[in-house]
């Protein structure tokens, strides 16, 4: 640990040199750069010079002690002692935690995507109550959302919802919210009062950067439909509707959200290449799977995180077994509590792993 703190010690004070240098200054972007690498370690580096601050204090009391005549004087060094030692290990545990891999999709905006899964009508109605329920965590969270597709059932519920939102962490926020949810409550189509259990799928995507996939426009089938939903004009004469094929790996992207043509492409667009990064990411994982043991199941789609229980007014969480007895609070977006414990878990899980797997 202490061989990387000092690296990035050493490469802190090379940084400082390069963005006060006139002609780092001219080159902007190069600027930006070094600007951005220096914010990213500012606190490890200050945290690791209070570390060897305190450790420097503690050695220059242990050597005076024994030259130290006074009892009274020399039973206070040695409580100063046992102090530094206890702030020393507060520290050095705070390092560690800084010293943890950042995802490097944490500050993205996010595309989501809920499905109704199993239970018919029921499914389709808890999947916009989830859908409402991100909608107004993004608003506690000043986060701007966008729909990009969304599908609706006669009943009120969805098929289908994908949208956008984006805001400062939101990827780092929602990305434990991945996998299926259960719901367990009585219908209102049921006559016999019976509990029945529906599930929901919901995917948590990065939005990427054009740099980050590259889509060559020959594996593109993209197709021009007349927007389906209640009717009117727009939806029976207008072919607004974008249905975008990637060839090599058969994902669909369907949008018409738009009036515009146009908008519904760049939409696809974003939405398709969330979703081969997404693609390609699993692909990598599954061949290194060992080596996500540690974490909190950010991807597996199959996986059950979390039952909704109405009748008796709680929510848990499987992965961290956690309970919280205030279901309606959290139907209406008060989950921070939730998120920060799925947070706070899958670090202390990483802590326990070491640093070996760097």
């Amino acid at each position: 640990m202490f061989k990387k703190l000092d690296k990035m010690l050493e490469r802190y004070e090379k940084l400082n040199q390069l963005v006060g240098d006139a002609e780092v200054i001219a080159r902007m972007d190069e600027w930006r750069s070094y600007t951005k690498e220096l914010a990213d370690i500012t606190e490890t580096v200050e945290k690791y010079t209070e570390y060897k601050k305190v450790v420097k204090e503690q050695e220059d009391l242990k050597q005076m002690i024994p030259l130290e005549t006074d009892a009274e004087m020399k039973a206070l060094m040695q409580e100063e002692v046992q102090a530094c030692k206890e702030k020393i290990q507060v520290i050095s545990d705070q390092l560690k935690i800084l010293l943890l891999p950042k995802d490097p999709n944490d500050d993205k905006n996010v595309i989501m995507e809920i499905r109704g899964g199993a239970g018919g009508d029921e499914a389709n109605l808890f999947a916009y109550e989830l859908y409402r329920l991100y909608i107004k965590y993004a608003e506690k969270n000043r986060w701007k959302t966008e729909d990009i597709e969304i599908s609706t059932t006669e009943l009120g519920g969805l098929k289908e919802a994908v949208f956008s939102i984006s805001g400062k962490s939101c990827y780092a926020k929602l990305k434990y919210e991945s996998g299926v949810h259960r719901v367990q409550r009585v219908p209102e189509t049921e006559s016999q009062g019976r509990v029945h259990t529906s599930t929901v799928t919901v995917a948590v995507l990065p939005e990427v950067e054009d740099v980050e996939v590259n889509i060559d426009e020959k594996d593109l089938k993209v197709d021009t439909l007349r927007s389906s939903g209640a009717g009117g004009q727009h939806v029976n004469k207008t072919e607004s509707c974008i249905r975008m094929t990637h060839l090599p790996t058969g994902i669909v992207v369907l949008c018409q959200d738009e009036r515009s043509q146009t908008k519904n492409r760049e939409k696809a667009m974003k939405v398709l290449k969330s979703r081969l990064y997404d693609y390609y990411q699993s692909q990598y994982d599954k061949e290194y799977s060992e080596n996500r043991k540690s974490q909190v199941g950010t991807g597996d789609r199959s996986e059950r995180i979390r039952t909704y229980n109405f009748p008796q007014g709680r929510v848990t969480d499987h992965r961290i077994g956690m309970t919280l007895y205030s279901l309606e609070n959290f139907m209406l977006g008060d989950i921070e509590e939730m998120v920060e414990a799925l947070a706070i878990h899958d670090r202390e899980l990483k802590l326990s792993a070491g640093f070996d797997e760097e």
